[in-house]
């Protein structure tokens, strides 16, 4: 367990398409070093295996401490080779990611989804449906800046807090 260094754009392995999830005992180094990571983050509510150099479909969430949870949520989720099977509704909404510290943009996601994982189907709503949905696209290569639908009008620089 370890709390792993987190790739930033533009490092080529967040481009990088994973490969299934591994088992047993390299599965769970990797589940701990995600919840490790995450949780040194204040405020971080899900991290993805490319983002601290593992290229397997492994991603946790977890937005059990914060203010836009849905009543439904899950609390600690591992997503271990999820796939999103369906999704319903659409909504635009800010996002920011660890990986891209400095932005934030406006992106369009379902409101809710079903996603199909190694342990079962679950379905998200809202708020915890925008983060699986991002942490699924770092799976597949994908960054928020690749849904924008406009760089020059939905691209913000983030707040600093004070």
């Amino acid at each position: 367990m370890a709390v792993r260094k987190v790739l930033l754009y533009p490092d080529p392995g967040l481009k990088r398409v994973c490969v299934p999830a591994p088992s047993g005992n390299e599965l769970s180094l990797i589940v701990d070093d995600l919840i490790d990571t995450m949780r040194s983050f204040p405020g971080c509510v899900g991290i993805a295996a490319p983002q601290i150099g593992y290229f397997s479909r492994v991603a946790v969430i977890d937005l059990s401490e914060h203010r836009k949870a849905p009543l439904t949520v899950h609390g600690l989720t591992v997503l271990v080779d999820p796939v999103v099977v369906s999704g319903e509704g659409s909504e635009v909404a800010r996002e920011g990611c660890l990986s891209i510290p400095q932005l934030t943009a406006n992106v369009r996601r379902y409101v809710d989804a079903r996603v199909d994982a190694r342990d079962g189907t679950l379905d998200f709503e809202g708020f915890e449906a925008r983060c699986v949905l991002h942490e699924i696209d770092h799976l597949d290569g994908l960054l928020f800046l690749d849904r924008v639908d406009s760089l020059t009008q939905d691209v913000f620089p983030r707040k600093q807090r004070k």
